[in-house]
């Protein structure tokens, strides 16, 4: 659990850019980063629609859509952002109402998407730093499964200015590799890469009412809207999937964790590959990254209650998980795979895994791993390196915490 022990500010931890202290010095000169890059409803929302054409499109399925969106930009404009930070979200919000209104003319003009069937997804959920990234991308290897590229999630049709993909993946490649432009040590955290797969929370980000913004900052008064964020998600999966080969899909993110009835609501015959590792390791690094996240945008990132929320939801979850699988109650099917194991020895885990879905796991798929092992070394951006008391834990508080969690699965303690 979170002490009473100082904690560190991230501006003790790390140094700006200079380009980036520059940039956000310039609000001093105008008294406000508001005044420089306004976060305005009204304004983008125009602004998207004459970049497209001008004209209303439909609602893609949610009529409440404008709403939430007017009170997310409202809390996003409050949000104490720096001018790097202002423009980062300024950007997303006006990408974002351009793929939704896209979204909404595809569905209008195609209303045969909306009879799609998403079958049988594979979703992968654990904490953060317990092996879900690369597991995620070692099963995106199989020639079966489909994950979301980055590209695709951020321009999931093509563009009306330039329709290509080789145009997709360039717009999207500067904005996924802004983030360590802003902060380098991010690369070694977590790789944005445009041809990579990427989460959910990146995928549904035009809800408006999903995870990702307020994970980008702290948020006053926006309360994410899970239930219409499942609807959006299995809606944009349909877009996605139309007119194209059928394959499985591959989808990720931690926080289904939190959300496993509205999945299986969702898509009621998904396997969930759930993987384990010592909270003493997990915790800290989810941490970490999330404040690595916001400090890409503010200079203000309140650590203690940012810590003290991520360990009580993610305990919550794991804990609830463990008893509802303990007592057989959980309708969802699941595959578990420990992080040890799987660095151990990814292709046999992978296989032990394809066996217990009762998937075929063949020979090319395994190479492909180790090909793709191979030219991936760990550590090619440096180290990401915390421990429990560099964010305010404790390694015996947070395996005391999660006490239910670690019986139930025989999770591995590390030093």
């Amino acid at each position: 659990m979170v002490g009473a022990r100082a904690i560190a500010s991230m501006a003790e931890r790390y140094e700006r850019p200079a380009w980036v202290r520059r940039v956000n010095a310039m609000a001093t000169a105008v008294g406000d980063a508001r005044r420089i890059v306004p976060i305005d409803a009204a304004e983008l929302v125009g602004l998207a629609q004459k970049s497209l054409g001008g004209g209303a499109a439909g609602d893609f399925g949610d009529p409440d859509w404008r709403a939430r969106f007017e009170r997310l930009a409202a809390a996003l404009d409050a949000a104490r952002m720096h001018v790097v930070g202002r423009l980062l979200t300024r950007e997303e919000l006006l990408r974002c109402l351009r793929t939704r209104l896209l979204l909404a003319g595809e569905l209008e003009r195609k209303p045969a998407i909306a009879s799609e069937r998403i079958e049988a997804p594979l979703i992968v959920t654990g904490p953060a730093r317990s092996g879900t990234t690369i597991l995620f991308e070692l099963l995106w290897l199989d020639p079966d499964l489909r994950g979301p590229t980055a590209f695709e999630a951020l321009h999931p049709l093509p563009l009306p200015e330039s329709g290509g993909e080789d145009a997709r993946l360039a717009a999207s490649e500067c904005e996924q590799e802004l983030w360590a432009d802003v902060q380098p040590e991010f690369a070694a955290i977590h790789e944005l890469r445009s041809d990579l797969p990427v989460e959910c929370v990146t995928l549904t980000a035009p809800c408006f009412c999903g995870p990702h913004w307020s994970m980008v900052a702290q948020l006053e008064g926006f309360l994410p809207d899970m239930e219409e964020m499942y609807r959006f998600h299995r809606r944009i999966l349909q877009v996605l999937q139309h007119g194209r080969p059928r394959r499985t899909w591959l989808l990720k993110t931690p926080g289904h964790l939190m959300t496993l009835g509205l999945l299986h609501a969702t898509y009621p015959d998904a396997w969930i590959v759930q993987t384990h590792r010592d909270p003493a390791k997990t915790m800290p690094s989810t941490v970490s990254t999330t404040a690595m996240v916001q400090w890409l945008r503010s200079d203000h990132v309140e650590l203690p209650p940012l810590a003290a929320t991520i360990e009580g939801v993610f305990a919550f979850a794991l804990n609830n998980v463990a008893a509802e699988r303990r007592a057989g109650t959980s309708p969802l099917r699941f595959v578990d795979v420990h992080f040890q194991d799987l660095m151990r020895d990814p292709v046999e885990t992978l296989r032990r895994a394809y066996a217990a879905m009762g998937r075929d796991f063949g020979s090319a798929h395994a190479e492909r791993i180790r090909r793709y092992l191979a030219e991936k070394p760990k550590g090619k951006f440096g180290t990401h390196r915390y421990s429990p008391e560099d964010w305010g834990f404790t390694t015996a508080g947070l395996r005391e915490h999660l006490a239910p969690y670690i019986e139930y699965f025989g999770v591995a303690l590390e030093d």
